[in-house]
């Protein structure tokens, strides 16, 4: 009875194998947040009469600050003694896994912020 209350995550992240490049689940959940949310943010832009290339611009600060406020979040707050002592795998461990969403999170509004100052 009690296995049906619980949650395997031990499962195979990678959703298809082209050769020598993996397909990962997350990846693919990452690129659909980016094209769904660019799609609403295009339709939101569009009835508040924002032009093309403000709408284009708050985009891509808010996705930019979003993979790096995803990546600096996880190598902050999970193993900051790492990365500083070899902090050129802050950008090479990616590979590796490590994304925060709280670091997501904090870097969108930082990014949003840096957009709305310059503009």
């Amino acid at each position: 009875m009690t296995d049906l209350l619980s949650v395997v995550w031990n499962f195979d992240p990678v959703l298809v194998e082209l050769g020598s490049l993996d397909i990962r689940y997350y990846g693919v959940m990452w690129a659909l947040a980016i094209l769904i949310g660019m799609k609403f943010f295009d339709d939101f832009c569009r009835r508040e009469g924002l032009s093309p290339k403000i709408s284009d611009s708050i985009f891509l600060y808010g996705t930019l600050a979003t993979f790096i406020g995803a990546r600096l979040g996880h190598c902050l707050f999970y193993d900051p003694a790492e990365y500083l002592r070899e902090p050129w795998t802050i950008l090479t461990g990616i590979r590796d896994g490590g994304l925060a969403s709280h670091g997501a999170a904090i870097g969108l509004l930082i990014g949003l912020w840096l957009f709305s100052r310059k503009n």
